[in-house]
């Protein structure tokens, strides 16, 4: 288990948190915590503005991913929160012949993800996955876990360890100092568990967790 920010080569993007902070309602939060089209597609105070599929995103990030895991074409992937495909479609290009599948609780996102790799993507919730006992060699999870209340954040996290062979790859939603911790709260529309980064590790003994992990810190 280490630290590891395997997210270095994904782009920057500048955040107004006054905006935000202004336009998150109750409402506005419960809208987006459904994940559909507003969510995705809808507007900007909703979620993503328009979630589109440009290389400049994921491919770097799945070349760092693949050298440090040592993936081949013959590696199994699972991404647990996959949305409309985007990084499982870098790892068809980067990797033919891998076993890929995603699994995300937006059935928009899974009706609208990228045509190459709908076939392997399904609907479903992280906190319970449909797949065997140590199915997959890299189970990967980008910003998802910490949508669900702490209690079912624990069982997705332990599903994770569950159905992977060895390797998981986690970023969550944490802080390490007060000014991080407003920040996030300002920015936050969807995580429904966060916390500080010696509390997530703390709990990532409690529940055996034994992969990698990063921080979202906004």
């Amino acid at each position: 288990m280490a630290e590891i920010n395997l997210l270095a080569k994904y782009p920057q993007v500048k955040r107004n948190f006054t905006k935000r902070a202004e336009e998150k309602t109750v409402e506005v939060r419960r809208i987006a915590r459904k994940f559909g089209k507003a969510f995705f597609d809808g507007e900007r105070k909703y979620g993503y503005g328009g979630f589109y599929y440009h290389p400049r995103f994921w491919t770097g990030v799945v070349a760092d991913i693949i050298k440090y895991y040592r993936l081949t074409n013959k590696s199994s992937i699972l991404d647990v929160g996959c949305a409309k495909g985007f990084m499982l479609y870098d790892f068809q290009k980067a990797l033919p012949g891998a076993k890929l599948k995603g699994v995300d609780i937006s059935t928009y996102a899974i009706d609208n993800a990228l045509t190459d790799v709908k076939p392997f993507l399904t609907v479903g919730n992280a906190k319970e996955l449909d797949y065997p006992d140590k199915s997959f060699d890299l189970v990967i999870s980008i910003n998802t876990v910490h949508n669900l209340p702490l209690n079912e954040c624990k069982q997705a996290i332990r599903e994770i360890v569950r159905v992977s062979r060895e390797n998981a790859f986690i970023t969550i939603d944490a802080y390490r100092n007060t000014r991080e911790k407003d920040r996030l709260e300002r920015w936050n529309l969807t995580a429904k568990t966060y916390m500080s980064v010696d509390a997530w590790e703390k709990l990532f003994k409690e529940v055996g967790y034994t992969g990698d992990y990063w921080w979202f810190i906004p």
